[in-house]
């Protein structure tokens, strides 16, 4: 284990003098560029409390005035083994899933809490690179005795 090579290139890194590399001032080469390493795993991708009005519910009162909805995003996101070259091109981009959110929540009114999750890890998983989303809608202003109600759902990607 000493004598791994990933291990001595890392350890090369940390113990580099001042001005080379060392804890003083980081190395040039990003993790990816170390031979052999691999950084294949997954990136969690979050959008949290997000808050919209909403045209959703079953009941009168709900069919005629938006109210408003929290919304939670988990998206298990794969890495690949190409460099993030520091450009959001090669990343799930969270302002893109903050976009497509307020597109489906603003598309017209949806009857059940239930349906608008669906459709939200739906979209979120047609990015080929997301593995799974966990999508919490929670409708804000259900009871006085309560801060929301809703429902929460996983899905994954078919392997």
């Amino acid at each position: 284990m000493a004598n791994d090579p990933k291990l001595q290139a890392i350890r090369g890194g940390l113990s580099q003098p001042s001005g080379q590399g060392g804890l003083g001032q980081p190395k040039p080469e990003a993790p990816q560029d170390v031979p052999g390493l691999s950084l294949s795993g997954l990136r969690r991708v979050f959008l949290r409390d997000m808050i919209l009005p909403c045209s959703i519910g079953i009941y009168r009162h709900e069919k005629d005035a938006p109210q408003r909805v929290r919304i939670n995003l988990d998206l298990a996101v794969r890495e690949g083994d190409a460099a993030l070259a520091d450009d959001v091109a090669n990343v799930v981009d969270y302002a893109t899933i903050a976009e497509g959110v307020r597109s489906i929540v603003g598309a017209g009114h949806v009857n059940l809490v239930e349906t608008l999750a669906e459709r939200i890890a739906g979209f979120c998983l047609r990015d080929p690179r997301v593995a799974s989303a966990q999508v919490r809608v929670e409708k804000l202003d259900v009871f006085a005795d309560a801060a929301g109600a809703g429902v929460e759902i996983t899905r994954h990607r078919a392997p």
